[in-house]
C-alpha cells in the first residue's frame, strides 16, 4: 500500500471521527466523549498531513505547532468560564484568518510569472476568492465580537448615519473586486492587476466584517458567534477546494452546516429573523432611553439572605434560572451546593436553560457541567415553562432579558415576542443580582416589580455562600 493510499485512509477515518464527534456533542452525556473522538481524529489528520508535505521549512512548521499548542493548552486551562465566549470568538477568527492567508498565498503563487503556473479554469480562483472574503469577514468580525464581549469597546448596539448604506457599499466594492479578478482570469483581459484587486478585496472584506458586527449589541452575541462559526467553516471548506484537500472540505462543511443550523435555531429562540439580528441594532434605542423607569407607583421588594434561605428551605419544588451574572461571579459550585442541600430537605430542584442565556450557545450548560450538576436536572425552556405554575420558588441568578415578562405583554418593548422563561408564574421569585441595572439588551425587567418577586442584592457567589450557610441552620 503506497503513501497516498495510507493518507487517504487516514483522512477518511478522521472525517468519520469528526461526524461521530459532532453527533456526540448533541447531548450533554456524550459531549465529553464526542469531543475526545473529534480531537483524536484531528490528531490523526495532522499526523497524516506530514506525509504529503514537500519542500517545506520544517523549522517554521514545528515552531508554528509549538506556538499553537501552547496557546491551546493555556486557553483550555487558564481562561475562566466567563471568558469562554471571547475565546470561542478568537478561535473563529483564527480559523477564518487562516483560510484567508492560504487563499492569498495560493493566488500569489499561481499568478507569479516566475512560477510558470497560472489558473486552469475558473474553479480555483472562485474558491480562492470565497476563502479570502468569507475568511477575512470572519476574522475581523470575530475580533469585534471579542472586543464587545471583553468590554474593550461598548457592547451595546448603536446606529450611525448611513450605516446600512456604508455596509452595502463596502460589500458591493468587495464583490466588484472579485468579479474583476474572475473577468481577468476568464478572458485574459485585466482591468486592473489581479494582485492589486486581491488586496483591495481583502481590505474591503476586513472592513465589511467590522461594519457588519460593530452595530450589533451584546445581547445578540450568541447568535453572532454562531454565525461567525458558520462563516469560518465555509471559508475552510473553500480553502480545501483551493488546496485539493478533501478533509478540509469535509471539516469545513460540517462546521458551516452545524453553525448555520444553530444560528437559525437561536434566532428562532428569540423570535427574530437573522436579518433583524444583523441589521436591527437591537437595544440601541432602548439603551439610550433606559436611564430611568417610568414612575407607575410600583416598587421592588428586597430580601435578606436569611429571608431567602427560609423561603427556599421549606419549598417543595425549586427552579434555578442561571444567567451571565452566575458566570461572572464564578458561582456555579455554590449553586450546586445549595441545590444539594435543598434536595436533602426533600425539594425537587431543576435548572431552567434558555437557548440564548449567557454569551455563547450552550454557555449555561457548560458552566453547570463544570460544577458536575446532573444532566437530567438541566431542562430546556419549552419543557420547563409548564413547570413554573407548580413551582414554589424560582431562583433567578444573574439572568435578566430571558426572564422579562415584557416580552409577552408589552408590544412597545424591543423584545416583544421573544420566548422567555415564565419565571413570573412561579409562586415566589427570588432574584440574585448586583443592582437593578438593565441587562445586555438595555431595557428594564418588569419581573423585578412583580409583587411576588424579592430582590437579593449582592455578588452571586457571596449571596449563595450565605444562602448555603443559612439553609444548613434550618
Amino acid at each position: 500500500m503506497d503513501r497516498e493510499t495510507l493518507v487517504a485512509i487516514a483522512y477518511f477515518v478522521a472525517a468519520v471521527t469528526f461526524i461521530l464527534g459532532l453527533k456526540g456533542l448533541s447531548g450533554p452525556k456524550t459531549a465529553v466523549l464526542g469531543n475526545r473522538i473529534a480531537a483524536a481524529g484531528m490528531l490523526l489528520a495532522l499526523a497524516a498531513t506530514f506525509f504529503v508535505l514537500e519542500n517545506v521549512n520544517w523549522a517554521v512548521v514545528v515552531a508554528g505547532m509549538a506556538v499553537g499548542t501552547a496557546i491551546g493548552v493555556y486557553g483550555a486551562r487558564a481562561v475562566p468560564m466567563t471568558a469562554m465566549p471571547q475565546m470561542v470568538a478568537l478561535f473563529n477568527g483564527a480559523g477564518g484568518g487562516s483560510a484567508a492567508v492560504v487563499s492569498i498565498l495560493e493566488f500569489l503563487h499561481d499568478t507569479d510569472p516566475s512560477t510558470g503556473h497560472g489558473f486552469e479554469g475558473i474553479g480555483v480562483p472562485i474558491s480562492i476568492l470565497l476563502a479570502l472574503m468569507i475568511g477575512a469577514v470572519s476574522f475581523s468580525g470575530s475580533l469585534v465580537a471579542f472586543s464587545k464581549l471583553q468590554g474593550v469597546i461598548d457592547p451595546r448596539a448603536y446606529r450611525y448615519p448611513f450605516q446600512r448604506a456604508l455596509t452595502a457599499i463596502v460589500f458591493g466594492g468587495m464583490l466588484l473586486a472579485a468579479i474583476l479578478i474572475l473577468w481577468g482570469v476568464a478572458f485574459g483581459t485585466e482591468v486592473l492587476p489581479g494582485q492589486t484587486l486581491l488586496w483591495a478585496a481583502l481590505v474591503l472584506a476586513l472592513i465589511f466584517g467590522v461594519t457588519l458586527v460593530l452595530p450589533i449589541g451584546g445581547a445578540d452575541m450568541p447568535v453572532v458567534i454562531s454565525l461567525l462559526n458558520a462563516y469560518t467553516g465555509l471559508a475552510v471548506a473553500a480553502a480545501g477546494f483551493v488546496l485539493g484537500n478533501q478533509l478540509l472540505i469535509i471539516a469545513g462543511t460540517l462546521v458551516g452546516a452545524s453553525g448555520t443550523i444553530l444560528t437559525r435555531l437561536m434566532s428562532k429562540a428569540m423570535n427574530r429573523s437573522l436579518g433583524n439580528v444583523l441589521f436591527g441594532a437591537f437595544g440601541a434605542a432602548a439603551a439610550a432611553g433606559s436611564a430611568g423607569r417610568a414612575d407607575d407607583g410600583r416598587t421592588s421588594r428586597t430580601a435578606t439572605p436569611e429571608d431567602a434561605a427560609a423561603l427556599l428551605a421549606y419549598a417543595r419544588q425549586v427552579v434555578i434560572v442561571p444567567g451571565y451574572g452566575l458566570a461572572v461571579a464564578q458561582a456555579q459550585h455554590g449553586v450546586r451546593e445549595l441545590a444539594d442541600l435543598l434536595q436533602e430537605k426533600g425539594a425537587t430542584v431543576k435548572y431552567a436553560i434558555h437557548p440564548v442565556a449567557g454569551r455563547m450557545p450552550g454557555h449555561m450548560n457548560v458552566l453547570l457541567a463544570e460544577a458536575n450538576v446532573p444532566y437530567e436536572q438541566l431542562v430546556e425552556m419549552d419543557d420547563i415553562n409548564p413547570e413554573f405554575p407548580r413551582t414554589d420558588v424560582a431562583l433567578v441568578i444573574g439572568a435578566n432579558d430571558v426572564t422579562n415578562p415584557a416580552a409577552r405583554a408589552d408590544k412597545s418593548s424591543p423584545i416583544y415576542g421573544m420566548p422567555i422563561l415564565d419565571v413570573d408564574k412561579a409562586e415566589n421569585v427570588l432574584v440574585v443580582k448586583r443592582s437593578m441595572r438593565p441587562g445586555f439588551a438595555g431595557i428594564d425587567n418588569e419581573l423585578y416589580l412583580d409583587p411576588k418577586t424579592q430582590m437579593v442584592f449582592g455578588d452571586a457567589k457571596e449571596v449563595l455562600t450565605q444562602l448555603v450557610a443559612e439553609v444548613k441552620k434550618l
